[in-house]
């Protein structure tokens, strides 16, 4: 499978200076025109779909600036401005409330309609307890 990053030398020395967009440099590498960065290696400014997340940020409809790749360019992630990103939206009680109901709802034997701590398997729909109790019945 052919990608693009297999066209790139990830190796230290191919590295070149990269004009960002606040007009500041880093060392990295050009891929068609999108920056590629090494894990460390990426300015500040710049943070993954899961750094956005853990700030409550969401990349906001922009389109991603640069790759972050490591293991020699086995494993990426895309990059985002930070400047871009939007705050991400608070669910509503009424939201909070569908969900726990829903969850809830997982939860729910089929058969016995015990409440577990675990999603009850959809392909049975039954609780462990009323599996056991079905497989091996107790001897008299």
């Amino acid at each position: 499978m052919s990608t693009a990053l297999d066209r790139v030398t990830l190796h230290p020395a191919a590295a070149r200076w990269i004009e960002l967009w606040n007009g500041q440099q880093a060392l990295g590498w050009d891929c068609h025109g999108t920056p590629v960065f090494r894990f460390r290696w990426a300015p500040a400014g710049l943070a993954t779909r899961r750094q956005l997340r853990a700030m409550q940020m969401c990349p906001g409809g922009q389109e991603p600036y640069a790759l972050l790749v490591w293991r020699n360019g086995m494993r990426w992630a895309w990059l985002y401005r930070l400047d871009l990103a939007r705050q991400s939206r608070v669910a509503s009680p009424a939201q909070l409330n569908a969900l726990d109901k829903a969850m809830r709802a997982r939860r729910t034997c089929g058969l016995c309609k015990a409440v577990t701590s675990y999603c009850i398997p959809t392909s049975d729909g039954r609780c462990v307890d009323c599996i056991d109790a079905a497989n091996y019945p107790h001897a008299a």
